[in-house]
C-alpha cells in the first residue's frame, strides 16, 4: 500500500494543501550558505504545478525551502511533495506552503527530535498563523485611525 500524507497550512488568508508521497526525488535544489546547511536536496517539490527551482520571488522560495532543510537525505530521495496554495499574497502564500510542508515532513518521519529542531528554529514551521486583517471602522479611513477633530 502506498503511503500518502495530506496536510494543510495557513497564513493570513493563504491556505496551502501539502500531499506527500513516496517517489524518487529527481530534481536537486541548492540549499542556501546562510542556513549553514550545505548539502543538496533532492526530492519533487511542486507548488501550483510549478517546480520549486522557477518558483518567484526568491525570498519566497527560501522560506519554503527551510521546512525541507530538516529532512535527512535517506527521507529526501524518498518522497515527492505536491502543494496547492490559494489566497493571500505572496509571502503569506509562502508561509502557508512552508507550515504545511513542515507538518508534512513531521508526520511522515515519525520522528520527535525533527519535531523539537523545527520548533526551536521557528514555531511557525509546524503551527498556524491566525492573525487577521481588523476590520474597518466607521468614522475614519481604517480599522484605527478617526478623522481629525476641527473646533472651527
Amino acid at each position: 500500500m502506498v503511503k500518502i500524507i495530506n496536510t494543510s497550512g495557513k497564513n493570513k488568508t493563504a491556505i496551502a494543501r501539502a500531499k506527500i508521497t513516496e517517489g524518487v526525488g529527481c530534481i536537486r535544489l541548492q540549499v542556501p550558505v546562510s542556513l549553514v546547511l550545505l548539502f543538496l536536496v533532492l526530492i519533487f517539490l511542486w507548488v501550483n504545478k510549478k517546480p520549486i527551482e522557477i518558483y518567484e520571488p526568491e525570498i519566497a522560495r527560501l522560506k519554503i525551502l527551510e521546512a525541507v532543510a530538516f529532512m535527512s537525505d535517506n527521507v529526501t530521495s524518498k518522497i515527492d511533495i505536491d502543494v496547492n496554495v490559494r489566497g493571500g499574497g505572496i509571502m503569506g502564500q509562502a508561509n502557508a506552503v512552508r507550515t504545511a510542508i513542515g507538518k508534512g515532513v513531521v508526520e511522515w518521519t515519525g520522528d520527535l527530535a525533527v519535531k523539537d529542531a523545527m520548533l526551536a528554529y521557528d514555531r511557525s514551521l509546524l503551527v498556524n498563523d491566525s492573525r487577521q486583517k481588523e476590520t474597518k471602522k466607521f468614522g475614519g479611513p481604517g480599522a484605527r485611525a478617526k478623522s481629525q477633530k476641527s473646533y472651527r
